[in-house]
Formats: structure tokens, C-alpha cells, sequence
């Protein structure tokens, strides 16, 4: 997949592209049915596909109060992006310039002028240009005056719900992660860099762990996860403790997974953690022999949980 970083960066390979507009955090199932349907189109048509995005979120420019939480990084979701098989992903700086383009001239100049869509593949509740004016009744009606087509797809629904990142959101940050797999169509994962930790694993507890440093902001909730582990291509069962470790006071959070029959020093290394399902909460244990006897209880219901997922 080709990465496009800015206008300017449009080649005469993506003009005339079937274009799809969204944020995408998450790439959730609601995502993939606008892909799905975005492919189908670009099939007919015998077009490439485009999927534009921004950088950063709107909401982190505008309502940076709310801290918002962003389940994927530009380059997760770049990779899920090629994934599903898009083509080409172009993102746009979301400035507070940008962010007063009105609905037509947001259709005007970067739809018609720079990409020359000839379809666009859109979500029912899609709004744009400045206080959100646009709306996809505008957008066909644009469309039908400069000659592109708009195919407007409804919301997937699981459990009666509609899917949305909000709710994803939502579900990672109380922990529920296997509910989140089953809006996402994939288990949670989040990457992230082996970093020298406190030398607890190995010396007190016996068991040794991989303290991750990551750039993803939606993290689960502090607790214990069975989860699996991908070094390199080679993935193996594991169990991952999220929180700041309560039994010796720590203060700052920390990521840590113990690998399940793994040796060798990962030190440096990109770790990708997939939750599978959560078993506890973070305890303060009195002494360190209960804590390794918990440990010990976790590991063994990560192997059962895992053998059978």
C-alpha cells in the first residue's frame, strides 16, 4: 500500500481513485463494510482505492480536554489499512485552516481538483466541512454535478448495537476485551519496545518479563490478560500484566508479558501483545510468596484459556 502524506502528494496513479473519508481509529467492523464496499466499487469501476484520513484526530485539535484515547496509531492503522486491502492511504493534516473549509469547497478542492474521485464510498452517518454542514444528501447531490458517484453504507451492528470506535474505546478501557474483539473482528492488539525494567521478574518472582514501552494511547484496563505474543513472525501464548504493581508500591504504570517458553533477551525488540481475555484485577498481595502463588494460578489459567481460543 502506498502511504501519501499530504495533498502535494497525490500522483497521477490515484486520480480518478474510488475514495473512501474517515478518521478509521480502530478499523473496526463498521470500517471494513465501508472497505468491503469501497473495493466493490473500485471493481466496477477498475479503479485503485484511497482511503483518506487526518492527522491528528479532529477531537485532539478541538476538545483536547477530553483526552481522547486513540485505539491505533497512524502507522497500526496504516498497516490494518493494507490489510484489508486498500491501496493507497493519503493523510491530511487536520489544521484549524482546514478545519474552516466549508462542505463545498471541501468537495471542490480536495474531492474534484486534487483526487478527481470517481466514486466515494461513505458511512450513513458521515458529515463534513466546517460545523459539520456537509452530509451525504450533499454529497450525492454533489456528486451528480461534477460527475462522481457516492454510495452511502449502513452502520454494522453487533448485539443490536451499532459498531463505532467510541464503543470500542469504551470496551478496551474497562478491560472487556473480548467483547472489543467481536467489534473489531480481531482480538485488541498494541505493539510496543522491550525496555530495560526493575529486575523484579527473574530475581524475586523466578519468572522472567518483557517490560513494553508503546505509543498506543487506548490501553486495557489494569489487570492481568491472557494474551499472545508476536516477536518477529513467530507468535507464542502468554500472559500480560498491565498496572503499577501494587505489592511493592510501585507508582508508574508499566506493561509487562511473561512468554510462555520462550528464552532469549528480547531487550530492544517490537513485541505485538493480542488480549485474548482478562482474569483479574491488579492486587496488593502482604507477601511475595502469595504474589508468586497468584502468578503461578494466572499462568496456568492463561494455558487453559489459551489452549482452547
Amino acid at each position: 500500500m502506498d502511504i501519501l502524506r499530504g495533498l502535494d502528494a497525490i500522483t497521477e496513479k490515484y486520480r480518478g481513485s474510488a475514495v473512501s473519508i474517515g478518521n478509521f481509529d480502530g478499523v473496526h467492523l463498521g470500517h471494513q463494510k465501508i472497505l468491503s464496499c469501497l473495493k466493490d466499487a473500485a471493481k466496477a469501476f477498475q479503479v485503485p482505492t484511497l482511503a483518506l484520513t487526518f492527522d491528528p484526530h479532529p477531537v485532539k485539535l478541538f476538545v483536547p480536554e477530553r483526552e481522547l484515547k486513540l485505539l491505533t496509531p497512524p502507522e497500526a492503522k496504516a498497516r490494518l489499512l493494507e490489510r484489508y486491502g486498500i491501496d493507497a492511504l493519503l493523510f491530511i493534516e487536520f489544521t484549524r485552516e482546514f478545519a474552516r473549509l466549508t462542505a463545498d469547497e471541501f468537495i471542490d478542492e480536495i474531492l474534484v481538483k486534487r483526487l478527481g474521485a470517481r466514486v466515494v464510498v461513505v458511512g450513513n452517518g458521515y458529515v463534513f466541512g466546517r460545523g459539520k454542514e456537509g452530509t451525504t444528501d450533499l454529497l450525492r447531490r454533489r456528486g451528480k454535478k461534477h460527475g462522481f458517484d457516492v454510495q452511502v453504507v449502513r452502520q454494522a451492528v453487533v448485539d443490536g448495537k451499532p459498531v463505532s470506535s467510541t464503543l470500542v474505546r469504551t470496551l478496551v478501557g474497562k478491560g472487556n476485551v473480548a467483547r472489543a474483539a467481536r467489534l473489531l473482528g480481531r482480538p485488541y492488539s498494541m505493539r510496543g519496545t522491550v525496555i530495560t525494567g526493575t529486575g523484579r521478574g527473574m530475581p524475586i518472582l523466578k519468572i522472567p518479563t518483557a517490560n513494553i514501552s508503546t505509543p498506543y494511547e487506548a490501553v486495557p484496563k489494569d489487570g492481568v490478560y491472557a494474551v499472545r505474543v508476536m516477536v518477529g513472525t513467530d507468535r507464542y501464548d502468554g500472559a500480560a500484566s498491565i498496572g503499577t504493581n501494587p505489592t511493592f508500591k510501585g507508582a508508574d504504570r508499566s506493561y509487562e508479558v511473561h512468554i510462555f517458553d520462550y528464552a532469549g533477551d528480547l531487550r530492544g525488540r517490537e513485541l505485538k501483545i493480542i488480549f485474548i481475555e482478562r482474569l483479574r484485577d491488579q492486587m496488593a498481595f502482604k507477601t511475595v510468596d502469595e504474589l508468586k502463588a497468584q502468578i503461578a494460578d494466572d499462568i496456568a489459567r492463561c494455558r487453559d484459556i489459551l489452549g482452547s481460543s
